[in-house]
C-alpha cells in the first residue's frame, strides 16, 4: 500500500500547471490551495494570536495538554505561505505530542526579502522568553524554508545572546542560498515538487541582491553550529534540497551537536504534510519527529 500511496502523492503533485513563469500572486494561491487539502486533525484548537509583534496561530491539545511549547515556522519558499497553509503540520505535531504551538506569520519576500522573516521569527522567540517560558520547554520547528529559520533562528538568538531552545525538528529544511548542492542537479526532474529554476526564482526574491554566502542565509556551508541543541533533520530522498539536510547534518556531527539525519525513501518534499492517512509515511514520520520532541523538551 505504501508504494500505491506515494504514486497517488506524486501523482498529485505532478498535475500539469500554467504555462509559464506564474507570478507572485498565483504562487501564493497555488500553494494554499494545495496546502488546504492536507488532514488536520480533530483533536486540537486553532486560535490566532499575536507573537512578538507579529500575527500568529495558537494550536493547542483539547485533552491531556502538557507542559512544552514548539514554536513553528511555516513553509513557502521565503514567498508564499502562512500559519494556516501550515496547519496540517502543527496540529499533527500538537495531537502526537500534548504540547501547544505557536506558528507565525513573518514577512514574506520580494515585499520583505532578508532578513525580515528572520527578525519577525527572533521576535516571537524572544516574547515567548519575555513571558516566562524556560528555554527547555521550548524547541523550534518548522518545514522547507521555515525548517531553514528552525536553524537560522537559533543561530541569530544565539548572535544575540539568548538561550537556545531545548531542540530542533527541521523538515526539509532549505538551508543553502547559493543552491551548489550535488542533488539541486541529480535530482532535478525527479523531485515532483520543486525544479531547481523555480527554486533559484524564488531564493532571489528571498535575497534580493544580497550575498548568500553567509551563515544566516546559507547555514549547511557557512555556520558554527557548536552548542546547538539536539537536531533532527527529516528529508525525502526524491527531494533536490536534499544535499541542505545532508551537508548540515555533517557541520552539526563535526560541531558535537547530537543530531539525527532521517532519511525516506522515495518521498518528495515536505512528505510530512501527508500524514492522517494519506501517507503511511508521513505519520511514521511525524511519530519519529513526536517521540524526539517528547524525549527533549523539559516537562515537570
Amino acid at each position: 500500500m505504501s508504494k500505491e500511496q506515494l504514486a497517488r502523492v506524486e501523482a498529485m503533485l505532478r498535475r500539469p500547471r500554467p504555462e509559464g513563469r506564474p507570478s507572485i500572486e498565483e504562487l501564493r494561491a497555488g500553494f494554499s490551495a494545495l496546502m488546504d487539502t492536507m488532514i488536520v486533525p480533530d483533536d486540537v484548537r486553532a486560535t490566532r494570536t499575536a507573537l512578538g509583534g507579529r500575527p500568529a496561530l495558537h494550536v493547542t491539545p483539547d485533552n491531556d495538554a502538557r507542559p512544552g511549547t514548539i514554536l513553528y515556522f511555516h513553509g513557502g519558499g521565503f514567498v508564499s505561505g502562512s500559519p494556516e497553509t501550515t496547519l496540517s503540520l502543527t496540529a499533527q505535531l500538537v495531537s502526537k505530542t500534548g504540547f501547544d504551538s505557536y506558528s507565525v506569520d513573518y514577512r514574506l519576500a520580494p515585499e520583505h526579502p532578508f532578513p525580515a522573516g528572520l527578525e519577525d521569527n527572533l521576535s516571537a522567540y524572544r516574547a515567548l522568553l519575555d513571558s516566562g517560558l524556560d528555554p527547555s520547554a521550548i524547541a523550534f520547528a518548522g518545514d522547507s524554508a521555515g525548517g531553514g529559520y528552525s536553524v537560522t533562528t537559533a543561530l541569530a538568538a544565539r548572535d544575540a545572546g539568548l538561550p537556545l531552545p531545548a531542540a530542533i525538528v527541521a523538515f526539509s529544511p532549505g538551508l543553502d542560498a547559493t543552491r551548489t548542492g550535488e542533488s539541486m542537479t541529480t535530482k532535478d526532474g525527479i523531485d515532483p515538487v520543486f525544479t531547481r529554476e523555480a527554486v533559484m526564482r524564488t531564493g532571489a526574491m528571498y535575497l534580493a541582491g544580497q550575498d548568500p554566502e553567509q551563515p544566516l542565509l546559507s547555514p549547511a556551508l557557512f555556520a558554527d553550529l557548536t552548542g546547538f541543541p539536539p537536531l533532527l533533520i527529516q528529508v525525502g530522498a526524491d527531494e533536490i534540497l536534499l544535499d541542505d539536510s545532508t551537508r548540515l547534518a555533517a557541520r552539526a556531527r563535526d560541531a558535537g551537536v547530537d543530531v539525527i539525519l532521517d532519511v525516506t525513501a522515495d518521498a518528495p518534499h515536505v512528505f510530512q504534510a501527508f500524514a492522517g492517512g494519506t501517507l503511511d509515511e508521513a505519520d511514521q514520520a511525524l511519530d519519529r519527529a513526536a517521540l524526539f520532541l517528547t524525549q527533549h523538551i523539559a516537562t515537570p
